[in-house]
């Protein structure tokens, strides 16, 4: 998976757990593409503190996924979901009855990680 689209996946699914100084810093230099420069200076501290923030956070996030695996289970959902859908898309446009048996066994999928 793209290294951005897990950080931000990760701060999705934990980011409520960060202090609120952690999510101010982490989801401007992640999600909002700021630099670290742009921020130690906004805030009058050093590039490098607001970059040992950002690395620490990183660090406290892939823990919790390591404890949690929230964002792993929400990945494989939604890839049975997309199972699900491109079966019924694809059925529908060849005009064909759907494969049941790749329903039900990506229903059974989503149903065992809730």
């Amino acid at each position: 998976m793209e290294d951005l689209l897990r950080q931000t996946l990760l701060f999705d699914f934990y980011g409520e757990l960060l202090t609120e100084h952690q999510q101010r810093v982490y989801e401007d230099v992640i999600c909002n593409d700021i630099s670290c420069s742009e921020i130690a200076s906004l805030q009058g501290v050093s590039r490098q503190s607001v970059h040992d923030l950002v690395r620490r956070t990183q660090k406290q996030l892939e823990t919790y996924e390591e404890k949690l695996h929230l964002v792993e289970k929400f990945l494989r959902i939604r890839a049975d979901v997309c199972r699900i859908r491109d079966e019924a898309v694809s059925s529908a446009a060849e005009k064909r009855s759907p494969d049941l048996q790749l329903i039900t066994a990506a229903a059974d999928g989503i149903l065992k990680e809730l």
